[in-house]
């Protein structure tokens, strides 16, 4: 798998402390590219904050970090001055650790309240009639039909779909090894219908690969029409297209699809444990948000059938 470090590099202006910190998050957290991209832009706003005011990175207290997330209230929402209160302690941890602080003035930051959110989820119809949209006639079509059914069928997120390679595929195909956050590697099986879809791509998979540069072996399972690694947001337009012409909705993000993998199963009487296992959850409670869309999938079906829920 290639690597995703430099997605999210830092900037040549950056001050010292947020150049070792890009290193730590990378060589240490391994953190994705896009908690990286976002950590440093919190930084970096954080940094003009208190340079306006004369202060130092290092020489920040609690109140003047409680004064920049109190300056950006309004101005963003709640999850996103909760990652940057994230940002916060884990920039001021390691400034802790690495010895150019006695303590961290993140330590006891009180978190803004954040109004939890249920997943997103596709009904089975309308994922049954998308994952059958894209064309069998042609490879790009083919290869768009494998995306959709290791989404939906193995429950992966699109930058794991995104960084398969070759591989990665164990077992005769039976399988696939998958790189999640924190490249924390899982592997989760493949059932009849996402194989099935892989093996028709894969044979038609050298069509898009000869547009790939001469001595560049590419080992990306999915790949563009130049023979490159398909990326995240071209899986997102591909997919909002075929949601179109379905006429499902207007919108499906791709983790929508992983949302309504892990609830299908959920619905049908998976283990939670289980569940948490192929999404490669660290913590049971990320996965226990399914059961609330699950308690709600049920209220609605006693509303709409239940005789003693009928309005007259």
């Amino acid at each position: 798998m290639q690597s995703e470090a430099a997605a999210a590099p830092p900037r040549p202006s950056d001050p010292p402390e947020l150049l070792a910190f890009a290193d730590h998050l990378v060589q240490v957290e391994r953190a994705s590219p896009h908690t990286s991209r976002a950590y440093l832009s919190d930084l970096r706003q954080l940094h003009a904050f208190l340079l306006e005011r004369g202060i130092a990175f290092d020489a920040a207290t609690r109140d003047d970090l409680r004064g920049f997330l109190s300056a950006r209230y309004g101005l963003d929402k709640p999850a996103t001055l909760a990652r940057k209160q994230s940002a916060l302690r884990a920039f001021y941890e390691q400034r802790r650790r690495a010895g150019h602080l006695a303590q961290s003035p993140a330590h006891r930051l009180v978190a803004p309240k954040r109004r939890q959110s249920l997943p997103n989820v596709v009904s089975v119809d309308d994922l049954f009639a998308l994952l059958i949209t894209p064309s069998e006639s042609t490879a790009a079509g083919l290869r768009d039909r494998a995306a959709l059914e290791l989404l939906y069928g193995a429950g992966l997120r699109v930058s794991e779909l995104v960084g398969l390679d070759v591989g990665d595929l164990i077992d005769g195909m039976s399988a696939v090894r998958v790189r999640g956050k924190g490249r924390k590697e899982r592997v989760v099986p493949l059932v009849a219908k996402p194989r099935e879809a892989l093996e028709k791509w894969l044979a038609r998979r050298p069509e898009l690969l000869r547009a790939a540069a001469r001595g560049q072996p590419q080992r990306a399972i999915f790949l563009n029409r130049r023979g490159g690694r398909l990326t995240a947001r071209s899986v997102a337009r591909h997919l909002d297209r075929y949601a179109l012409v379905c006429a499902t909705r207007r919108h499906i993000h791709p983790h929508a699809l992983r949302h309504s993998f892990a609830t299908h199963l959920l619905d049908m009487g998976a283990d939670l444990r289980g569940i948490q296992e192929l999404l490669g959850h660290a913590s049971l409670s990320t996965t226990q948000r399914y059961t609330h869309v699950s308690a709600e999938r049920l209220v609605q079906i006693y509303d709409q059938t239940h005789p003693r829920a009928l309005k007259k």
